[in-house]
């Protein structure tokens, strides 16, 4: 089956005699749970999951059902308030808020419960992130973390022997780096960065940079409310390095090929992704030479948790299905095989990462380096879409390029617009 199916179905029905043969035969009654996933790579993680509860759970039907994420995300929107959602749905924590305040999720089963909470398994952060007020609602499958993938032919080829150690150098690099036609313009990028795509997650790419910077698009005072934090220096040079890369330096335009796919066919020399991006390379481009890097400051981590929507027999089946994703068999599996960062603690992950060295960017980090997650607060996901949809026009100015009282102005405006959300959900800052 390959990786980008949109359905998958593994089933095992038992037949059992009873009695002599002549007696006949009773169909134990089967049960069918459907998983919902957001990450089409993701499949094959889950049939294997299938198949190793085969033997426990003989009658059990798994059927997965994935298709990119932010038609994942409606998708659940839609179906999930109506009752006609699947199963087992694979979920970022921050998203799930909404629908855990809505009690649209189940609580975890006992023994799915007692597996996460039992301060073994998973870290405090990870428990917090499975858990609304103080009861667990999820089992933490695995996180979305950021590093710098480079390529090491582009570098050596640049004179580079060592990745980018801070921001500055990003440029710097992106600068030597830029491949360009015999009219100056750029055909192999030095740095591609994120200019369009599904919503939220243009901030979310925004948000990173920023974090470089010591800036955030929200953040929580002592009290526990929120405010927008990017209408200052840091916001400044995040959206300057952007519009920089397009208008001053020309490393890129938002036209060119970007992300995982350029970085795997070389037409970019660095970018910014998720650990899922090594198996990618993996299975499309074998033989790219390439190297990851941890970011300057630190990293975004964005915990998927699997929920549940349904009880009885089903809701059972569905809780052991999830429980046995995150045995450490599965997590190891999942890194090796996937390439999402488990997020199980009590797993030696170290035979993965001397198998693929790129993994150390992931999980060596300096002892100060940095992390943050989106807060999970109900309005989260029209924060970021909001503030994307600000960003993409920003980013094809020419005229902000280079004049700050203008980029303050711009993001003075998104600033109040993200304020006036969070006043309006009563989860504004007045500190």
């Amino acid at each position: 089956m390959k990786a980008l199916a949109g359905t998958s179905r593994i089933a095992s029905v038992a037949l059992l005699m009873a009695g002599t043969a002549l007696a006949g035969s009773t169909v134990v009654n089967a049960q069918e749970i459907t998983i919902w996933s957001g990450f089409p790579e993701m499949v094959p993680f889950y049939e294997h999951v299938a198949e190793g509860m085969a033997e426990s759970h003989p009658d059990l039907t798994v059927v997965v059902e994935a298709i990119p994420l932010r038609e994942h995300e409606k998708r659940i929107a839609l179906s999930l308030p109506a009752g006609q959602a699947a199963d087992v749905i694979e979920l970022g924590a921050s998203t799930a808020q909404r629908y855990l305040e809505a009690d649209l999720f189940q609580p975890a089963a006992s023994s799915a419960a007692d597996l996460v909470s039992n301060g073994t398994a998973f870290g405090e952060f990870f428990v917090d992130q499975a858990s609304n007020g103080g009861t667990v609602y999820a089992v933490p499958l695995f996180r979305g973390q950021s590093a710098l993938y480079y390529n090491t032919g582009m570098f050596a080829a640049a004179g580079l022997d060592a990745p980018p150690a801070t921001m500055d150098d990003i440029m710097a690099f992106s600068e030597k780096l830029t491949q360009r036609d015999d009219n100056g313009n750029p055909v192999v990028s030095g740095w591609s960065l994120r200019f369009s795509g599904g919503g939220q997650g243009i901030a979310e790419k925004f948000w990173i940079n920023l974090f470089q910077f010591g800036g955030s698009v929200i953040e929580q005072d002592d009290s526990g409310m929120w405010k927008a934090n990017f209408a200052n220096e840091a916001g400044r040079k995040a959206l300057s390095q952007y519009l920089d890369s397009v208008f001053v330096d020309k490393t890129v335009t938002p036209e060119m090929p970007a992300d995982a796919e350029a970085f795997e066919r070389e037409q970019t020399a660095m970018f910014i992704r998720e650990s899922w991006v090594i198996g990618d390379i993996a299975s499309k481009a074998p033989d790219l030479s390439y190297a990851t890097s941890t970011l300057p400051t630190g990293s975004i981590v964005v915990p998927v948790n699997l929920y549940v929507s349904t009880d009885g027999d089903a809701g059972n089946a569905a809780w052991d299905f999830a429980a046995t994703a995150t045995s450490p068999e599965n997590q190891t599996w999942l890194l090796d095989n996937v390439g999402w960062l488990p997020n199980r603690a009590d797993v030696d992950y170290s035979a993965v990462v001397e198998k693929t060295p790129a993994i150390g960017a992931f999980v060596d980090y300096p002892d100060d380096y940095g992390f943050f997650a989106l807060p999970a607060i109900g309005p989260i996901e029209e924060v970021l879409t909001r503030l994307a949809e600000r960003l993409v026009p920003a980013y094809n100015d020419a005229s902000l390029a280079g004049d700050d009282a203008k980029i303050d102005t711009f993001l003075q405006e998104a600033a109040a617009e993200i304020d006036g959300i969070l006043e309006r959900e009563g989860l504004l800052s007045t500190q």
